[in-house]
């Protein structure tokens, strides 16, 4: 197995419905533990040169993982934080 294909199927792609109900995909870039909570961030996949990462909330509802978009700034930025110490 070459190394490109190694790289394609170590991706995990999640696929996701927009506002219109067209199908969206992401990559999951990273899984991060914050005290005892997790989450997971997702870059678009189709978007090679897109910076753009969105950061999900991995709650568990009726024993099923739930995926919500942090939306609260003080949130956002200690995740961004701790991600940024998994870079460096």
């Amino acid at each position: 197995m070459d190394k490109e294909n190694l790289e394609q199927e170590e991706k995990q792609i999640m696929t996701f419905l927009d506002e219109e109900g067209n199908k969206v995909e992401f990559e999951a870039i990273a899984r991060i533990f914050l005290e005892e909570q997790e989450y997971l961030l997702l870059a678009p996949a189709d978007d090679e040169e897109s910076e753009d990462v969105y950061v999900f909330r991995i709650d568990d509802v009726d024993g099923k993982e739930e995926l919500n978009l942090v939306e609260d700034d003080k949130e956002f930025l200690a995740v961004k934080k701790e991600y940024k110490k998994l870079l460096y």
